[in-house]
């Protein structure tokens, strides 16, 4: 599995915009073949910070949705609306390169 991790600002005159931007974005991201799945977080303080993962099978599957000309479409578009944009690529780690559960 691939972790595709990104973080970025709401910018504070887009804050009443952001959210109809963001549910149409992850719908189109969504209709392109790779992402296996997508979660979204907020800050527990309320701040207009947003990180997303976006969880792939392989560093492929990640390419070739990246290079994807819709995906790449939503991400100018998210200039609009987000600053201090961060994104980074993790892949498994050879220490633990399954899930572990707690079984509970």
């Amino acid at each position: 599995m691939v972790l595709y991790i990104c973080k970025w600002d709401i910018r504070p005159e887009k804050t009443s915009d952001y959210p109809t931007w963001a549910k149409s974005a992850i719908q189109r991201i969504f209709a392109v073949p790779g992402v296996l799945e997508f979660r979204g977080y907020r800050p527990a303080s309320g701040s207009h910070e947003v990180a997303v993962t976006y969880e792939f099978k392989d560093m492929n599957s990640w390419a070739t949705w990246m290079s994807n000309d819709d995906v790449k479409k939503v991400w100018a578009e998210a200039h609009l609306y987000c600053e201090n944009m961060y994104s980074e690529l993790w892949g498994p780690s050879p220490v633990t390169p399954k899930p572990i559960h707690s079984g509970k």
